[in-house]
């Protein structure tokens, strides 16, 4: 009996991780770092790590706003202006844009790597 309850709850959370990769699919648009550069200083570029992440260096022109913060710090970002989002690898920028998409964002862009694929210029904070 045990064995039953172990493969529904496995079948459960393949289900489950499978539903939000695709549900993720459809309100993100994954960029590569080319499509990325084409437009984010026209948007709202938002680097989810968190400060000493960014501290030791992120995209020129970005600003942080932590995905542990996000949340309470929705009032800076608008709805209607694109929004390009970064991590490190990916998966907390997909997170955010899934925040925001249930907050009503629309628009919602990530780079494709996160910010480790990054080739393009940085800036650093002086120690």
């Amino acid at each position: 009996m045990e064995i039953w309850i172990l493969v529904a709850t496995i079948v459960v959370l393949v289900a489950v991780g499978l539903y939000r990769f695709f549900k993720a699919r459809k309100i993100i648009n994954t960029l590569s770092e080319e499509e990325f550069r084409e437009g984010y200083r026209k948007a709202q570029l938002i680097d989810v790590r968190e400060p000493k992440e960014f501290d030791g260096g992120h995209i020129l022109g970005a600003r942080n706003i932590p995905m542990s913060q996000l949340r309470t710090r929705l009032q800076e970002l608008r709805k209607d202006k694109p929004v390009y989002l970064y991590c490190q690898s990916g998966a907390r920028s997909t997170r955010a844009a899934m925040m925001l998409h249930k907050k009503g964002y629309s628009d919602l862009n990530q780079l494709e790597g996160g910010f480790k694929k990054w080739t393009g210029k940085i800036k650093a904070k002086k120690k």
